[in-house]
């Protein structure tokens, strides 16, 4: 019987070659894209998933607000792990991580700026599941002087992964350390990707005295929990942690205990978060690497079905509109015995069919489309996932899902027909007659519409976020990375040398670059008096510049100066507040105001918590404009910059020159000559800035190239509903142009029904993608507004592509010789 059933199903299709053709390109088309989102949603719901205990592991976060100030970081104390581990069963392990980054490594006779290096616990490898190549994961981080690295490392260096006891200099002091581990290298579905690890103990030896409290927040922590513990129970634990052991530090520094604060509605809480859900639902400050969003495979997602479903809508338009083709063949069927569920069997086959036909045309355009994709994405999807046995069942079930639905009202539509009324040539399912195909058209073009209304609002965001005036100049502004080595001395001379080039007008040495991506540092406790009044006490992002800082970004100083140590020695101690933080304070003179904020005494030889706090008394000199040091998601918080003359890795260098790469040139000559084989590693302030939006720039390119393919596979639609309204309608136009009318009146006509359809569709998708566009640009502080003409152009556009893909057909059936028409007549 399923015989017989695809062998009608295969005549039935090569009869009419062309009916056939659309749908499959309309149904490849949709199913193509569905694939390449199924892969992307697929690898960013797998991200962590790797690790055997993923669904064991949580990251320590901080979480503090003080008086409508708030700070949240995916940093704490180094104390946390070890305190949990020792004082809580259910805490089966912890791990931490400091000072990740980059990492200079000898190679001959240069040094070579490699990626991807972190101090880290010797759990490291009971945590997470780091595969070694060669060597004991037990002991490989248990010295002092060993690192393990990656078989890719271990490939660039030697040419080998059989290197342990092998020596690797890094730094540019050339520190021998001893080879003690090969790792596999790390999935790229993995939250940091670490190619140099050494033992956490050796970070200690910077001797930073805020690294010796419990409110200092400078590791980034991981516990496992036992089989059975939930996430609650281990929250409980961490919270007693902090309640015995924070709470002492709030005490000492706030005079104030942790339940204090919550009762003045402050709190200092240490969320534990899944490691599987960091990469898409965690957006802390100072991420191990930068997130995704699971807004974006909610959006990528929807659009996704939405292109299906129109691809899906076709099949049914240009079934049922070919309806009167198939009516004899049904009462036939029905007359000779055929049941309705018979005829819904053999119409299911056909859809079936041709969505496996679909299917393999899909995989080939998807295969073709993936390049394209991972750099739409910023994906380094593989087409092989397509075809591993994994992804069978999905490809399977995607087939049935589609081939029914798309060819259930068809089915049922065809099959409902009376043999007598279809033999006596009472069905005339003519394109007027049908209101469920009409619907179907307006329900495509009220998608293709409204992604079209969400790209031009998407792209008019970012073109406002790229010219706002952001209160500083970030245009021809160099910034140049990794000069730490060079020492304070050096940095000074080399920022000397750059200001004798011609075109360099200033340069300043900071670790604070507003472009940095919002990680500045939070200096927390800042109090208006010397009492230390909790109540009065703020976190505000602190900036450490130099005198240099304020001219070289081009910021405005609104109120009093600028820093200026070597006139101004008392400026060590002086502080320049932005608008925001003025405003906050609440005062009219901030020149009258000392805020205090505290200085750490411990004894830097002892590795515990016993850290005690003075208070320095810093007087303001200035207040700076307000200028967004965070991307323009968030609005501008409360600021202060304090004068710092330690050694920092970056320096920005402003430039006035048409010769942007002689220039570079010569820094780099400059450069080379304060250190040899100092790497030249340098990136461009405004480059800086647009990459701050760059998951907003991959969401509008995404949203215009699906934009694009909605309105192909919906015109596909249109053309083949075109193509046999004009068929049903032949003797109708003979006879008009017998009568004398006109090929235009004749195009006219024929286009005017598919005109209000698609004008039925744009009234339906502007409220809706309104809507939509405007909680999109709710999480921006700063945003556009959605202007009248997004509507009015994505409504023209549509209606053009449309009236242009019917009148192809309409043209030529108007000019058709109405004498081949009426012959019979």
């Amino acid at each position: 019987m399923f015989r017989n059933y695809l062998k009608i199903a295969f005549r039935s299709l090569s009869k009419s070659k062309g009916f056939t053709a659309l749908n499959i390109i309309g149904l490849a088309s949709g199913l193509g894209v569905c694939l390449l989102i199924v892969l992307y949603v697929t690898d960013e719901l797998s991200y962590d998933r790797y690790n055997v205990n993923a669904d064991r592991i949580y990251r320590v976060d901080e979480d503090a607000y003080i008086n409508n100030t708030r700070f949240v970081s995916a940093n704490t104390s180094k104390f946390f792990g070890p305190a949990l581990v020792a004082s809580y069963p259910e805490i089966q392990q912890m791990v931490r991580f400091r000072n990740t980054g980059d990492l200079f490594v000898r190679k001959g006779d240069d040094h070579v700026l490699d990626h991807h290096f972190t101090f880290a616990d010797s759990t490291i490898f009971k945590v997470f599941t780091l595969p070694m190549i060669a060597g004991d994961p037990n002991t490989a981080l248990n010295n002092p002087g060993s690192i393990v690295i990656d078989e890719s490392a271990a490939r660039r260096y030697f040419n080998s992964t059989d290197v342990i006891g092998r020596t690797l200099e890094v730094g540019y002091k050339n520190k021998p350390l001893k080879i003690t581990g090969v790792i596999r290298d790390m999935p790229e579905q993995s939250q940091f990707h670490f190619s140099f690890i050494r033992p956490l103990r050796e970070a200690y030896t910077f001797n930073d005295p805020s690294d010796n409290d419990w409110l200092s927040s400078n590791y980034y922590t991981y516990i496992l929990v036992r089989p059975g513990t939930t996430r609650a129970e281990a929250q409980k634990d961490v919270d007693a942690v902090v309640n015995l052991n924070v709470g002492r530090a709030l005490q000492e520094m706030f005079h104030a205990s942790v339940t204090d604060l919550g009762k003045a509605g402050n709190h200092f809480r240490y969320p534990i978060f899944p490691l599987t859900d960091v990469h898409l639902y965690s957006n802390m400050s100072y991420e191990l690497e930068a997130n995704s969003n699971i807004q974006f495979v909610y959006i990528f997602s929807v659009i996704a079905v939405l292109i299906l479903l129109i691809a899906c809508v076709n099949f049914m338009n240009l079934s049922t509109a070919r309806s009167a083709n198939r009516a004899k063949e049904v009462g036939i069927r029905k007359v000779t015995g055929s049941t309705k569920g018979h005829l819904i069997i053999q119409f299911l086959t056909e859809s079936i069919l041709l969505s496996l036909f679909s299917l393999a045309l899909a995989l080939c355009i998807a295969v073709l489309l993936l390049p394209m994709f991972n750099q739409l994405a910023g994906k380094s999807l593989h087409p092989n996932v397509l075809f591993s046995g994994r992804f069978l069942p999905i490809l399977i079930l995607l087939v049935l899902v589609v081939g029914c639905l798309a060819g259930s009202y068809p089915a049922f539509y065809l099959s409902s027909f009376q043999p007598i009324h279809v033999l006596k040539g009472k069905i005339a399912a003519g394109f007027k007659s049908s209101w469920l195909r009409s619907s179907l058209v307006v329900f495509q073009f009220f998608i293709s519409i409204g992604l079209v209304v969400s790209t031009l609002v998407i792209y008019r965001q970012l073109h406002y976020i790229r010219n706002k005036e952001v209160g500083f100049n970030r245009d021809q502004v160099l910034v140049l990375h990794n000069i730490g080595s060079l020492g304070q001395e050096g940095t000074t001379n080399l920022r000397k040398d750059l200001l004798t080039l011609a075109g360099v007008t200033d340069a300043t040495v900071t670790n604070d670059i507003p472009t940095a991506g919002g990680d500045q540092y939070q200096q927390p406790g800042w109090f208006q008096d010397a009492s230390l009044d909790a109540r009065k006490a703020t976190f505000m992002t602190t900036l450490r510049v130099d005198d240099h800082y304020v001219p070289t970004l081009g910021m405005q100083i609104v109120k009093g100066r600028n820093f200026d140590l070597a006139q101004f020695p008392t400026d060590s101690t002086a502080i320049i507040l932005n608008e925001a933080a003025v405003a906050m304070l609440g005062v009219k003179d901030p020149f009258n105001l000392l805020l205090y904020n505290r200085a750490d005494e411990v004894n830097p030889d002892r590795d515990d918590s016993t850290a005690h706090f003075k208070h320095i008394a810093f007087h303001v000199i200035g207040v700076v404009k307000d200028f967004n040091y965070n991307s323009m998601h968030d609005k501008i918080h409360p600021l202060v910059m304090i004068a710092n003359t330690f050694i920092w890795n970056t320096m920005a260098v402003r430039f006035h020159t048409k010769d942007v790469f002689s220039l570079l040139r010569q820094v780099e000559s400059k450069v080379h000559a304060a250190k040899q084989g100092l790497p030249f590693n340098y990136t461009f302030m405004d480059n800086d800035f647009d990459r701050l939006y760059h998951a907003e720039q991959q969401t509008g390119q995404v949203f215009i190239t699906f934009a694009v393919f909605a309105i192909l596979i919906a015109c596909l639609g249109l053309f083949g509903l075109a193509t046999y309204a004009a068929e049903q309608r032949t003797k109708e136009i003979g006879i008009r142009k017998v009568l004398g009318a006109s090929v235009n009146s004749i195009v006219g006509l024929l286009s005017r029904e598919f005109t209000i359809l698609v004008g039925i569709a744009a009234l339906i998708a502007f409220p809706a993608a309104w809507w939509g566009m405007y909680k999109w640009l709710e999480t921006f502080a700063y945003r556009t507004e959605i202007s009248w003409w997004i509507f009015v152009v994505a409504g023209a556009a549509a209606l053009i592509i449309a009236l242009l893909t019917v009148s192809i057909q309409t043209i030529r059936a108007a000019l058709a010789n109405p004498i081949k028409s009426l012959r019979s007549e």
